[in-house]
């Protein structure tokens, strides 16, 4: 893959654009509220991905980074804040926090970040694209009661960093929604159950 700047965006020893999506998340009416309290590890993702460097891929085997614009936090960040909040803000559970705050959790979600980039994708202008692999543990004895795969591409209003930086905003708010409710759905599945050996609600 080539890496290079693509904007022409800011010239030599100019400070770069600092660009921080912050959505918010409306929540659906018919999720659960739930008793358990959830823990987040750390995201884990490619050092490339997860860089303050804005990704573009103008073409499939091509990424290449915006010139002068910077995230004021690594995607791993903003997407662990995003659900944060989207379940807090939500009020469907007891407690929600990063691993390692000291609150006792019922269950972990552990993630992987795939893809963080403007994605041209043969169009005249670039989708924001996130994709990520989560995975929803039972803390007590480390099973794994669901899995999937989301992924969302929301096209941007221009060619310009900061429309594609809205862009990004639009595709984080729509993750964290899609994420929210699936914790809390597969969640309360397994716990009503009453925690079955390896389940997989909501694969």
């Amino acid at each position: 893959m080539a890496v290079s700047g693509c904007s022409i965006l800011g010239g030599k020893g100019e400070p770069p654009t600092l660009y921080a999506p912050d959505p918010r998340v409306a929540t659906d009416p018919s999720l659960p509220t739930v008793q358990w309290q959830l823990s987040l590890s750390p995201v884990t993702a490619a050092s490339m991905i997860d860089s303050p460097r804005i990704a573009v891929r103008p073409t499939p085997g091509e990424l290449q980074v915006y010139k002068g614009a910077r995230w004021a936090k690594t995607p791993t960040e903003m997407l662990q804040d995003a659900l944060i909040r989207a379940l807090e803000d939500s009020g469907r559970i007891a407690a929600v926090s990063r691993q390692g705050s000291g609150v006792a959790a019922d269950y972990r979600l552990v993630m992987d970040l795939r893809r963080f980039e403007a994605d041209y994708a043969g169009k005249p202008v670039p989708a924001a694209t996130i994709e990520l692999n989560a995975k929803l543990l039972h803390a007590t004895d480390q099973v794994v009661v669901g899995s999937r795969t989301f992924l969302h591409a929301a096209p941007a209003a221009g060619t310009d960093p900061a429309r594609v930086a809205d862009a990004f905003t639009e595709a984080l708010g729509a993750t964290a929604k899609e994420l929210a409710a699936w914790v809390l759905i597969t969640g309360e599945v397994h716990d009503t159950l009453g925690h079955p050996e390896g389940g997989s609600a909501g694969n």
